[in-house]
């Protein structure tokens, strides 16, 4: 965004400054511009400057100083995700940036960011988010130094934290700034950080706090890193307990996540102008709008939990979905898009099959931790003819030509109803099916909470069965993990056993990384099951790649890095995630 931008608006100043590490694209998949465009809706002047230089804080400052507050996210990914590969190399790419450049952000980018705000503009507030942010928000172990890090709102002196998705508490903390408000209370899915000596006064007698294990406790014992993790999972879930943690002299304090957005906000937030275009200064392509620019988005969180995502963690567990109504009017708007070209790329979310799944209980007394592991809850209903009734609906569409399923396939979800299997495979399915078995061995896909292998044979079955019936030539692309923590080199030749004996040769093989914030990633630092029990844990570079390169031989550079060639649609795959605010 530009001054003369502003003024073509009728704006002297702005409301809040929003600062990313993804090139600015006004699509509802890119986080900045979702929250943007949802702050503008509500009334508040926002700019973006995406992908700053570093090196000085001319970029951050040409907008002027806000208002009321700049927010500060390192884009999509993780920046260390995006920049280094499962074995600690740097990447050539980045889906995210004009080109496909790497090097556009920088590593930690929350933490640089942040600084460059303070340098333009002392004295503002100054509140992160985003993906990165969410899953730093407590202690952490940190893969790409081997080490245990503090919370980002520490290392970032940033103001405040907002984890998870974060409409709400934005729009609740320019509300109270603009009324004169400050910042000494903390918003739902808010993080502050207060000290010690000042919190039983400034907190401590307000309310029961759920006490995580303190930096400086995990970091004498790593299984305590595993009690924590657990710990602030049950918070997201249960959706009702703060939670505390010290470090040093410093106190965080954490509220309950925000409320999920209804259905009628969801069909608020996707009915507003978006323009599905990178920002118009930009001269060649964004690699990752190539990916998601007509693809739809029914609902959000993800009832799997599994051990190795960040998604249950950042958007909750529970499903919120859009209407029917608003999906369909969406695929409307695009059929009238300039570069529309009559194929609607994907129908879903990060989990397809769940749009409109219920629970039945109340998740404050819930104490599962998947809704899905290690057996569908008899709570949990899941509505997969409407789904099926819905793709066909936009197929019937004027200008529709082409209406795809992406998005990943819970294969036990969806064993559920043969008929939405029949309906996928054989009208939604383009050729190539993507689903995330991830291994054969039951007693590792435990540890990741996923369906034991059995599942994803009897699908395969059916898959097969019905693309005969349809006369189609149709295959299923299975995204696999090595070195997962749990699994053995014994594993990993079982799996290849098995995947020789039916001649497939897989492509979308990664080695697994500990990304900060999961249950799986504590596994991998206290080298014990969540249970607490030990497990073995292929911890070194060459204990890893004897596991990957059992199932994924390939040429000498992909031997050195298994992962350097990955594209970032299969990292964000691996991940489970699409983009997130």
């Amino acid at each position: 965004m530009s001054r003369a931008e502003m003024r073509r608006l009728g704006w002297d100043e702005l409301d809040v400054l929003i600062v990313t590490g993804d090139a600015y694209v006004d699509h509802p998949a890119f986080g900045a511009a979702l929250l943007g465009r949802w702050l503008v809706a509500h009334g508040y002047r926002v700019g973006i400057v995406a992908q700053p230089r570093w090196d000085t804080s001319e970029d951050v400052a040409r907008l002027g100083r806000p208002r009321l507050f700049a927010g500060v996210t390192a884009g999509a990914l993780d920046s260390m995700l995006a920049h280094y590969t499962a074995f600690r190399k740097k990447r050539r790419d980045d889906a995210y940036t004009p080109g496909g450049r790497a090097g556009a952000r920088p590593n930690r980018a929350t933490i640089v960011y942040t600084n460059l705000v303070r340098q333009a503009f002392p004295g503002l507030p100054v509140v992160i988010g985003g993906i990165e942010a969410s899953m730093r928000r407590a202690s952490h172990y940190d893969f790409w130094t081997d080490k245990l890090r503090r919370s980002l709102l520490l290392d970032s002196k940033a103001d405040l934290l907002i984890y998870g998705m974060a409409e709400r508490a934005l729009l609740q903390l320019a509300e109270r700034l603009a009324a004169g408000g400050h910042l000494g209370e903390v918003p739902a899915g808010g993080v502050l950080d207060v000290a010690r000596a000042d919190f039983d006064r400034a907190y401590g007698t307000q309310r029961s706090y759920l006490v995580l294990p303190s930096h400086e406790e995990i970091e004498a014992d790593p299984k305590k890193l595993m009690t924590a993790t657990l710990a602030l999972e049950r918070q997201v879930h249960g959706g009702a307990e703060w939670a505390t943690q010290a470090a040093g002299d410093r106190m965080l304090v954490f509220a309950p996540p925000a409320a999920p957005l209804t259905t009628e906000e969801l069909d608020a937030l996707y009915a507003l102008p978006f323009s599905r275009q990178p920002h118009p200064s930009y001269r060649e392509p964004i690699p990752a709008v190539e990916m998601v620019q007509f693809s739809v988005t029914t609902h959000r969180g993800c009832a799997g939990g599994c051990s190795f995502c960040a998604l249950a963690l950042h958007q909750g567990r529970r499903i919120r979905s859009r209407s029917r109504e608003s999906i369909l009017a969406e695929v409307a708007r695009l059929t009238r898009h300039p570069a529309w070209r009559g194929s609607v790329s994907d129908v879903g979310s990060a989990t397809a099959n769940l749009w409109r799944a219920r629970c039945a209980a109340d998740h404050r007394d819930c104490r599962r931790a998947s809704c899905l592991h290690p057996s569908i809850c008899r709570n949990f209903t899941p509505d997969q003819s409407a789904l099926a009734e819905l793709l066909r609906s936009i197929a019937r569409l004027p200008g529709v030509k082409h209406v795809r399923t992406a998005s990943g396939v819970r294969h036990d979800v969806a064993l559920l109803d043969e008929a939405y299997v029949r309906a996928l495979v054989g009208e939604f399915t383009g050729g190539q099916l993507k689903l995330a078995p991830e291994h054969s061995c039951d007693r590792v896909l435990w540890l990741m909470r996923k369906p034991p292998f059995g599942k994803f044979e009897d699908f395969l079955t059916i898959f097969q069965r019905v693309s005969r019936q349809a006369g189609k030539e149709q295959y299923v692309v299975p995204y696999l993990m090595s070195a997962f923590p749990g699994c053995t080199e014994a594993d990993m030749r079982a799996l290849a056993a098995w995947l020789r004996q039916r001649g497939w040769r897989p492509q979308q093989v990664q080695c697994f990384i500990p990304t900060p914030g999961t249950v799986a990633t504590a596994m991998f630092y206290a080298g014990i099951d969540p249970d607490g029990a030990p497990i073995p844990v292929a911890r070194t570079d060459a204990a890893r790649l004897r596991q990957h390169h059992i199932l994924a031989p390939a040429s000498p550079l992909a031997r050195r890095d298994p992962s350097a060639k990955m594209t970032a649609r299969q990292r964000g795959a691996r991940s489970c995630h699409r983009p997130l605010t």
